[in-house]
């Protein structure tokens, strides 16, 4: 048994629409294939004594233990590997549950399919099942000690991986709204919503949040002068550069007691409080100075009470936490050590901020806390005696949190909403000292210690007392006001071809609407007209470019099968989902080898609309047409046939369809006909005599109206969109070249083939063609080249891709020819293996009035050598004549 690949889904895709996030391994079973595992000597037992938790797993049997009752009667491994790999990672404290095990068209390789949380545990657990599943057939069992490791393994990767708990807060809400979200490649930004619609954090700062109020925060002495200023109690205090400072300090402030901090210090590190004693606060100074950048320590007066942290967004207070440092309550029988190690054992605790709360931590500022009250680690403490670890009350270094949220004084609330309109912090946590906050601040003698910005949020969504508080929901309420739109209009286009022209074509309509558009093509990631990225970009990398660009107001994405198959779709939903066809193309790769297979595979697209979106149709293809039937959201059909059976129903049914009749593209919208404009008035059509790009016309124009744009807009779009090498290249470029005119297509499947072929055949003069094909293409796709060539072409020059894709050099060629020979044997036909050298020929050798077609493996190459004979047949009518 052994793993052939690994791919990671993060997407809509093939496998799921709803479950994005999955593993897809590819295993080779070997000498395992024809082997179930009732075949297996005491897999069974083996199962079942490592792994008893399995029972929990229903499988198909829809009940407890149906799954062990599957592996008993003989189920294969590939099935099993699926199981475990959810069940070590459900161990590990990732919840998942879905899995699908199918085999490929080659024999004992299946792709086994699994959810995961993070993606880097899920890869390890589908190799974790894997060594599993070979050790129990090989010895019965697999060491505890294994599986103790794997499911340590498991769990580091996923704190390592995962969220922190402030981010994690406001990402929850995120969900629930269905805001989408996405990881931005720097500083650990959050991007929120897409494109123009977006927002930032990181952490609990937002891209709202002033720089400004950011720095006067973290200045704690300027915080607290400001403050002072206006009013807000705040303590008394100085800062002091040097020892020798400190004892005039300590007296400024009134004498003992005092705490001692650093200036610019986080997270309660180098605080020292309640210091009574001038060597305590020399050693409070020396630890307060290493703390702070600047070296700078502020000496306060010292204000007993309770420490408390007011939470206020967006000018309002929207949570309020009593924090209590770390500490232990004795029972008269345990030493303080085992009363720490049993509250460590709280499953809420763990390392830094991962959990709920953190584990409490001996060192030697514990060991002085405990000291000053009169204890050791090995002192037994009495019973309901509580000894403190910490003096100041951070969650981070084990304190825990007490919701006071509704048991603040109002006077404090708009005090606390005041001092953070004064910082100018959008998002701030106020620490304040009282001995009772349900009292006017005034009243107890209490005062403002701080203002934080980015405050953490976990003391107040996951309190260890009292009631959690949704404070994502407030961030969430102040990014995106009145439930502000989230999401920009997202189009996302597919089939297996005129993917490129309908997605330029279709950009370029939503351009006359004064709108920023981004799109992505074959050739290029574009924001209006300007290349952002050259190259294939077709996958869910480049769609996700676009939909990061904070200055994009529509995105169109052309969707290909390759980066669906490799990562599924960039985004969660789309508004209009447009499917042009379907046809044997790419088979055989990717675990794709029958025409329905890539059916669903394009359907991933239609089936990713929202509710209220459209999915654009074409009824004149039955695989696409049939894809309406598994749809959640409304549909509309194109049609070159205005009597076609779906289009007549549909619109009985005041559907929306677009259709080709009497020369116009019309839209139907019920028993309404909206003429779009005649086929030769748009550049596209080659004057209407080219089917297909009429078909692909028809596409953007109804993706567009379904989308709101107006008809007028629409019409202007098509009347000045042009298929030139400029605007599209490689998509029907038609070039004058002196007597002789020149085709230049990416076609490279038989489907596309005919497309153009349909326009050549309306040529009144020669056609010569230059033709190849991709040579990870089935045989029987290439020869159906060579058959169509022999349809079309007067001569045809066969020649190769540069990259042979698993080929031999000639052998592509040498089956193309076998097709031209099987329709005309009498073809004039010609190899010449080199792309570059088969072009000039065919360019050099034109006769007049003639048309050569020329599909490139690469485009700007072909173009390049176009235009190159184009300017020498210039450069030679410019010369003058001898006399």
């Amino acid at each position: 048994m052994r793993i052939l690949k690994t791919q990671t889904l993060r997407g809509p895709n093939y496998w799921s629409i709803r479950r994005s996030k999955l593993i897809v391994m590819q295993l080779d079973l070997e000498e395992l294939t024809e082997k179930t595992s009732n075949e297996i000597p005491g897999f069974y037992d083996g199962v079942i004594e490592v792994l008893p938790s399995l029972i929990e797993h229903h499988c198909s049997r829809g009940h407890r233990g149906g799954f062990l009752e599957r592996i008993k009667e003989g189920t294969l491994m590939g099935h099993i590997i699926e199981h475990i790999a959810l069940e070590l990672q459900e161990l590990a404290g990732m919840p998942v549950g879905f899995g699908r095990t199918r085999e490929t068209s080659t024999p004992g390789v299946f792709n086994v399919v699994f959810e995961y949380v993070e993606e880097q545990a899920g890869r390890y657990a589908g190799r974790a099942a894997v060594r599993l599943c070979k050790l129990i057939v090989e010895t019965g069992t697999y060491p505890s000690g294994e599986l103790k490791q794997d499911l340590a393994d498991l769990q580091e990767l996923h704190a390592n991986t995962a969220l922190g708990p402030s981010t994690e807060t406001i990402i929850k809400e995120a969900d629930a709204r269905k805001i989408p979200w996405m990881w931005l490649s720097a500083r650990a930004m959050l991007q929120l919503g897409y494109g123009a619609r977006q927002k930032r954090i990181q952490a609990t700062l937002s891209n709202d949040t002033s720089i400004l109020a950011v720095e006067l925060a973290c200045d704690k002495e300027g915080t607290k002068n400001i403050l002072g200023s206006a009013g807000v109690p705040v303590p008394q205090g100085t800062v002091i550069e040097y020892l020798d400072e400190l004892s005039q300090a300590i007296a400024d402030v009134g004498g003992f007691p005092i705490v001692i901090k650093p200036l610019d210090g986080n997270h309660g590190r180098g605080i020292t409080i309640n210091i009574n004693q001038h060597s305590e606060a020399e050693a409070a100074y020396e630890m307060a100075s290493k703390a702070s950048k600047t070296r700078s320590v502020i000496v306060e007066r010292y204000y007993s009470g309770n420490d408390h942290r007011i939470l206020v967004i967006d000018g309002k207070v929207v949570a309020v936490a009593e924090r209590i440092p770390a500490h232990v309550v004795g029972n008269g029988k345990y030493t303080i050590q085992q009363l720490i190690d049993i509250t460590n054992q709280d499953p809420r605790r763990g390392n830094g901020h991962d959990n709920v709360l953190t584990k409490i931590v001996i060192d030697q500022t514990s060991q002085a806390v405990l000291a000053k009250q009169g204890y050791s680690l090995d002192s037994v403490l009495p019973d309901q005696k509580t000894a403190y670890l910490r003096a100041t009350a951070n969650l981070s270094t084990g304190g825990i949190a007490v919701d006071r949220t509704d048991e603040i004084h109002p006077e404090n609330i708009w005090l606390a909403q005041r001092v953070a309109k004064i910082i100018g912090l959008d998002i701030a946590g106020i620490d304040v000292v009282t001995p009772d906050i349900s009292k006017p601040l005034r009243e107890t003698k209490g005062v403002v210690v701080e203002v934080n910005a980015a405050p953490g949020f976990r003391m107040h969504a996951a309190p260890s007392h009292g009631l959690p508080r949704n404070v994502g929901a407030s961030v969430l309420e102040m990014l995106f006001p009145e439930q502000a739109p989230t999401r920009i209009p997202i189009v996302a286009i597919t089939g297996t071809n005129g993917k490129t022209t309908t997605t330029r074509l279709t950009a370029h309509i939503y351009r006359q609407t004064d709108k920023v558009v981004g799109f992505t093509a074959t050739d290029g990631i574009y924001i209006q007209e300007y290349l952002v990225e050259q190259g294939d970009n077709t996958g869910p990398y480049s769609a996700g470019a676009i939909l990061k660009d904070p200055t994009v107001e529509v995105a169109v994405l052309e969707t290909a099968r390759g980066g669906i198959l490799r990562s599924g779709l960039a985004f969660d939903s789309c508004d209009i989902g447009v499917v042009l066809n379907v046809a044997a193309d790419h088979l055989g790769l990717g675990g794709i080898d029958t025409i329905e297979q890539m059916a669903q595979v394009k359907a991933v697209v239609a089936e990713t609309v929202k509710p209220e979106g459209y999915a654009i149709l074409n009824a004149d293809d039955p695989l696409v047409a049939a894809m309406a039937e598994k749809l959640n959201c409304k549909v509309a059909y194109f049609s070159m046939n205005p009597d076609n059976p779906i289009i007549i129903e549909h619109s009985r049914r005041n559907g929306l369809a677009a259709i080709y009749e009497d020369g116009y593209l019309s839209i139907l919208e019920g028993t309404w006909t909206l003429r779009v404009e005649k086929a030769v008035n748009i550049p596209m059509t080659m004057g209407g005599m080219a089917p297909f790009m009429i078909a692909n016309a028809l596409a953007s124009c109804l993706a567009t109206f379904a989308q709101g744009v107006d008809i007028e807009l629409i019409r202007q779009g098509v009347r000045t969109f042009t298929t030139s090498a400029e605007q599209t290249p490689g998509r029907m470029n038609l070039f004058e070249v002196k007597d002789y005119h020149v085709l230049l297509d990416y076609a490279h499947n038989p489907h596309g083939f005919k497309a153009v072929g349909d326009f050549v055949r309306n040529w009144q003069g020669v056609k010569t063609g230059v033709v190849g094909g991709p040579g990870d293409r089935r045989d029987e796709d290439l020869i159906l080249l060579g058959n169509i060539s022999a349809q079309i072409f007067d001569r045809i020059i066969v020649k190769e891709d540069q990259d042979p894709r698993g080929r031999e050099p000639g052998e592509v060629a040498d089956i193309i020819v076998k097709g031209i020979c099987q329709a005309n044997p009498n073809a004039t036909y010609e190899i010449m293996l080199d792309e570059t050298n088969a072009i000039n020929i065919a360019l050099n050798q034109a006769q007049a009035e003639s048309l050569v077609v020329v599909f490139p493996e690469k485009v700007e190459l072909a173009i390049s050598l176009i235009k190159q004979i184009m300017e020498s047949e210039q450069l030679k009518i410019a010369l003058p004549r001898p006399s």
